[in-house]
């Protein structure tokens, strides 16, 4: 055999074992998935979730569990200006999942009244659940406010609750609540009875918009995400186009569009065309489009690269404000035209145990956070839309920024945060070579920050 083939093999097969080692180091990662554990679901309806349905911001869906078989099923509605309490069949649905089934109940509410109050509640197989209040808004108010968490993919007994409850008590004027995917751990029945039990009694209360997050799938070479999550969610029910699971609502001056980042190419460009017409047809102020997998990474200038392929021009023409979980950190981002920041604003935010080393581009991101966890208060007043960043464990002011429309709606940024300090903080693990070198960027990144602040104050 001559020497260049024996060279040609040699090398071939170190890159087919360098190939089957990755594979192997990567197989779990990418293709196991935990088993789940055998359950039973129990036979008074639990899990209540009150949600938006998709007949406008009039409408509201509530879905429930109980049981392993179908029974009737109704909501049981009391409505002060009605004489008597008013019923509304529900559909149900039996899931099978790995380890066990469930029934799955929803029903809309239609036509609801602006600034009415109404108390339900659900009953399943005669069998009720406690009473529930929840309040539409007034109309006639201009303004809109509401809450947004990324990945909170909680442990057993985490303090998803603690962050939630707290959040929803300092600012009781919320209209909704925004999860940026990752709301659960893994696709296990406990994992979703930790979800319900971070969420507390808000998740009757108070509508909630959940899109789905890579932790939401079970992991094949083609990747599944279960019937069982728009059974949860139910305003999927209607609104998936083909496999995609995409929702809008307007809510006031709002347009809200949920995409799911974690599909394959094709499904993606549906998506962004599904996008793309939806926009068209808006007659929104602002648009706010929430989605798992930060278009512009924090992690690596080439990570989400397809969905930044897909989606970014549509985002950076016609969006406000991006909201995006995934990437275990906190960061704001703007476009810049002219040396002036111009919308859209690109957050990553988490409320996550779990902290992700991350890259610092000072060119592209204006600001960081890591070491906590974190929420985001949008407010929308008029021609202002406003971002207030959190500390979840301690309800302090992180960041804040504005975007204010003029004439012609042209937007101009308006960032509020020069006077609080940038908090970079993070563990390193005893032996690991990354962490140390992701603590020795930290260093460098406040050093780069402090020069700044000295020029500027120089000035």
């Amino acid at each position: 055999m001559k020497r260049k083939t024996k060279i040609k093999l040699g090398l071939l097969t170190l890159l087919l074992v360098g190939v089957g080692c990755w594979v192997a180091s990567r197989w779990n990662a990418c293709f196991y998935n935990c088993p789940e554990a055998p359950y039973i679901p129990s036979a008074t309806p639990h899990r209540v979730l009150l949600t938006f349905g998709n007949d406008g911001p009039q409408s509201r869906n509530i879905s429930w569990q109980c049981d392993t078989v179908l029974r009737p099923s109704y909501l049981e509605v009391i409505d002060p200006l009605l004489p008597d309490t008013f019923r509304k069949e529900a559909n149900g649905e039996v899931f099978e999942s790995r380890s066990g089934k469930a029934a799955y109940y929803s029903t809309t509410l239609r036509h609801l009244r602006n600034d009415g109050e109404y108390r339900y509640r659900v009953v399943t197989g005669g069998k009720a659940s406690p009473w529930y209040t929840f309040c539409m808004p007034d109309d006639t108010r201009n303004s809109i406010s509401f809450l947004f968490f990324g990945d909170i993919q909680d442990t057993i007994g985490g303090k998803t609750k603690t962050y939630i409850t707290e959040a929803v008590d300092h600012y009781p004027d919320t209209d909704m609540l925004l999860f940026g995917g990752d709301f659960i751990e893994r696709p296990k029945d406990l994992y979703y009875e930790e979800a319900f039990r971070g969420l507390g009694e808000v998740a009757q209360t108070i509508p909630s918009l959940v899109v789905p997050g890579n932790h939401e799938y079970l992991k094949y070479p083609i990747r599944k995400l279960e019937r069982r999550f728009s059974l949860v969610f139910s305003y999927f029910l209607n609104s998936m186009i083909g496999e995609n699971h995409v929702y809008t609502l307007q809510y006031g001056d709002a347009q809200i569009y949920l995409l799911d980042s974690n599909r394959e190419l094709p499904y993606l460009i549906t998506q962004r065309e599904w996008l793309k017409k939806e926009l068209a047809q808006s007659k929104a102020r602002w648009n706010i489009v929430v989605l798992h997998h930060p278009v512009y990474s924090i992690k690596s200038s080439t990570n989400n690269l397809v969905q930044r392929a897909v989606f970014a021009d549509v985002l950076n023409d016609n969006v406000d404000l991006v909201l995006q979980g995934h990437e275990h950190a906190y960061a704001r981002m703007t476009q810049h035209e002219n040396g002036k920041a111009v919308p859209p604003v690109y957050t990553v935010s988490h409320c996550s145990p779990k902290h992700y080393r991350i890259q610092f581009d000072a060119e592209r991101f204006d600001r960081y956070g890591c070491g906590s966890q974190y929420y985001q208060r949008i407010t929308i007043s008029g021609d202002t839309l406003s971002m207030c960043t959190y500390d979840a464990n301690t309800h302090e002011l992180y960041d804040e920024v504005d975007i204010v429309k003029g004439e012609h709606d042209l937007a101009r940024i308006v960032d509020r945060a020069a006077h609080l300090p940038e908090r970079l903080e993070f563990q390193a693990r005893l032996g690991k070579k990354k962490d140390q070198r992701f603590l020795q960027r930290i260093a460098e990144r406040q050093a780069s920050r402090q020069a700044a602040r000295q020029r500027v104050g120089a000035e």
